[in-house]
Parts: structure tokens; sequence; C-alpha cells
């Protein structure tokens, strides 16, 4: 019987150049996780979740749970995950051994808010079957085959952040420079000490949820095409986390908080933001708290003083429109 699994993530500065060649500072969340548990049987059985029924009370029902859930579900996710896990086998020359095996899954990420919910599923079964099979992926490269999933098996657009904050877990700061990728097939991932960052807290609202390829499919396009202002935004991305980088390992955290504001703002110039995530952002910076987006929307990461008071009034103030306040515990 193997149990492994994989938090949350909320991205701190730098989100979205990740898929661009740009650099990112990630923290991992372990108030919520994915778990699966994989153990061997004489077939090879995936076992539904609740997100996965296929039977519904009505039409209503249906509606409420796809407006909830979108068309998404970890089974999806289960299946593509073991076709690329065997595809990488191959190209690697790492025998598989004929046994079968049943696996399950189950989560607590708050379905998409942003948090990485999809690719901690993912993760915690891709460690599943290297435990299972009992074979060796490196380190920088492990995020690089998760990404794999849901990018060329789903065709979700989606950068390497959430896979290899989830591998590395604590605090990482990511380098996607683009020779060094093309000449190591990996970044540079430096763990930094959770004991530099500012105080943190995370606020997310369920009914703002959106899939990360609504952002992602679009900046691709953009990217792809050239456009002048994509390409600028993912340099000033890059440089604001550098310096992010370079404040919080001088023992300078708490002074990142204008950084972690520009890099919203940036990306609120280019891309839509909903009217209830731009509360999201508004809320805690009117309390004077620094705000930033955890990933694509939904949910949001938040830079303050420490004072437990000021806390309190970031709780009551989100409630009152029915966010969520959390404080992330990172290790």
């Amino acid at each position: 019987m193997i149990h492994t699994q994989a938090y949350a993530r909320a991205g701190l500065i730098g989100n979205p150049s990740d898929g661009y060649f740009g650099k990112t500072i990630s923290v991992i969340v372990q108030n919520f996780q994915a778990q699966v548990t994989l153990w061997e049987s004489p077939r090879l059985a995936i076992v539904p979740q609740k997100v996965d029924r296929l039977e519904y009370q009505g039409l209503d029902d249906l509606i409420r749970d796809i407006e909830h859930h979108g068309y998404y579900g970890g089974i999806r996710l289960i299946k593509a995950a073991l076709k690329r896990f065997h595809a990488y086998c191959q190209e690697q020359g790492l025998a598989l051994s004929g046994r079968n095996f049943t696996i399950e899954y189950q989560t607590t990420v708050p379905a998409r808010v942003g948090l990485a919910g999809s690719s901690a599923i993912v993760t915690a079964i891709i460690k599943a079957l290297i435990a299972f099979y009992g074979i060796a992926i490196p380190k920088p490269i492990l995020p690089k085959v998760i990404l794999s999933v849901e990018l060329d098996e789903l065709g979700i657009g989606a950068g390497l952040q959430d896979r290899v904050a989830q591998v590395y877990e604590g605090v990482t700061f990511m380098d996607f420079d683009q020779d060094r990728m093309a000449r190591d097939g990996h970044g540079l991932y430096e763990p930094l000490d959770p004991t530099l960052l500012p105080p943190l807290y995370i606020a997310y609202h369920d009914t703002l949820a959106e899939g990360t390829e609504v952002t992602h499919n679009d900046l691709r396009a953009r990217y792809n095409r050239g456009d002048p202002q994509v390409l600028a935004a993912i340099r000033q991305w890059a440089a604001l986390t550098q310096q992010a980088h370079d404040l919080i390992v001088a023992g300078r955290g708490r002074e990142i908080g204008p950084l972690v504001n520009e890099n919203f703002d940036l990306r609120a110039s280019l891309i839509k933001i909903s009217p209830g995530n731009f509360q999201l952002i508004a809320t805690g910076r009117t309390l004077g708290a620094a705000t930033n987006f955890a990933g694509s929307g939904g949910a949001i990461i938040g830079l303050y003083d420490g004072d437990p008071e000021r806390l309190e009034r970031l709780r009551a103030a989100y409630a009152e429109f029915g966010a969520t306040v959390i404080v992330p515990q990172i290790v």
C-alpha cells in the first residue's frame, strides 16, 4: 500500500512568467493537499471520487456541479499521468514490471482557484508510480515530466512553476532562463528560507474560480505572435522576482510588498480581471496589505505587517463577501 501527497501552492511573485522563460517565487501551502493511494491488484483499476460522478439528482444538480468543478475531475488526470509516465520510462529505457495496481485519489485543494489543485493530483500520482515501480527520476527533471501530463496530453496551457513548487516544497525561487533550459533540460531551482518571508495570508473565493487555461492559452497566443506588450511584461515580471529574491536572501523580506503589488498591476494591464477578483486584491490593499494573484484567479496571496488585529480585520473584510482567509502553512 503506497500513500503519497502533494500540497497546494501559491505564487508569490513572477507569475505568470514561468511558461515564458521568466522567474518566479512560490510557497507551498500544506493547509491543502492531494493524496494518492496505490496498491497491487490483479487488474489495473482507477477508483472515481465524488467530483468524477456521472449520476445526478437532476439537471440543476449537474449544472451546479459544472459551475463549481468545471468540466474537470481526476480520472482524466490519472489516465494522462499513467500515459506520460509510461512514455517517459520507455524514452529512458526504464523497464516496468508487469504488475497491475488500483489507484485512487482524494483532494482538499479548493477547485480551480489558482492553488494548483490539478498539478497536486498529478504530482502525487507520479510520486506513487515512482514508488510502486522502484524507479528514479532526477529531481530537477521531475517537474517537467509532471507538466507534460497536462500540457502535452490534455492540451492545458500551463508552466513549470506549480510542479517545481510541489516537488521542492517549502519556498522556491525559480529561474527559467532559456539558455539554461535548453542546455540542462530544467531551470535553476533554489530553496529559500521561509523564515525570511514577511507574514502572509491567502484569501480565496470558490465562485471566482477560473481554469488556468483561460489565462495561459490567450497569453501563449500573444507571446507566440511576438506581442511587444507581453514580451515586455515577461521581462518585467522576471526583474521584479529577482529583486524580491535579493531582498529575501538579504534578510529584507518585509520590503517586497511594493514589488508584489506591481506584479499584479502589470498583469491587470494585460489580462482582463473580473470584478470579484479585483475585490480580492483591493480588500487587502485597503487594509494595508500587498496583494497578488496566487495563481490564475480565485485566490490571492497577501503580505501584511504581522499584527494579529490586522489579520482579524482582513478575515472580517473578506468574509463580508464570502471569501475565506487562511495563513499558509509552508513547512
